[in-house]
């Protein structure tokens, strides 16, 4: 990739097509992207590279998004003044894929575990996660794994205590992030000024 990125540079199609390699996988241009499109299979073929068919294709900007590394890069909409804009947000598929994870490890099978020791690992997951996560306005996406992870750790303590109301009495949200310990996503985005939405 190194040589195809140098390559790129080196034989004039940059300057030629104004196409600009902004990672390994990306190339954003102004114009003439079929013929940029084009352009990188040959010189992938000649350094018997394979291109990713399902995954390459030309997107057209800011109509279109595309997913890349996570993120969903496309059009963007600012809270306060309702101005567009070109950013980025985490992808659905990441936002699923965390979600997926948390009803992983508030399984039925995990009421064994102590409650610390569950809020803990929740913890690190949804913390991990939002580290990376932190561009754009991430609000929405925050909010749906908070949510989710509430409603899952109320599920698993309903389990676990036997429960057999909702739980939403015996351990509504306030006490999962103040008795029960769980991290409040969602207050992370204060200290994003870009983030709010």
């Amino acid at each position: 990739m190194r040589r195809f990125v140098l390559g790129w540079k080196q034989l004039g199609h940059e300057k030629r097509l104004r196409a600009y390699i902004i990672n390994y996988l990306v190339i954003c241009c102004r114009a003439r992207a079929d013929e940029a499109l084009v352009t990188m299979r040959s010189m992938m073929s000649r350094l018997k590279l394979t291109v990713n068919e399902t995954k390459t294709r030309v997107c057209r900007l800011p109509e279109e998004k595309f997913d890349f590394l996570g993120y969903t890069f496309g059009r963007c909409y600012s809270p306060k003044t309702g101005r567009a804009y070109w950013g980025t947000t985490p992808s659905k598929k990441r936002v699923q894929r965390l979600c997926k994870a948390i009803s992983e490890m508030t399984r039925r099978s995990q009421t064994q575990q102590d409650a610390a020791t569950l809020v803990d690992a929740l913890n690190r997951k949804i913390n991990g996660w939002a580290n990376y996560f932190c561009l754009g306005p991430v609000s929405p996406a925050y909010r749906a794994v908070e949510q989710h992870t509430c409603r899952r750790l109320r599920q698993w303590l309903c389990v676990k205590h036997k429960e057999r109301a909702g739980g939403n009495t015996r351990f509504p949200q306030k006490a999962l992030h103040q008795k029960f310990g769980l991290v409040r996503l969602t207050a992370r985005t204060a200290s994003f000024p870009w983030a709010k939405a």
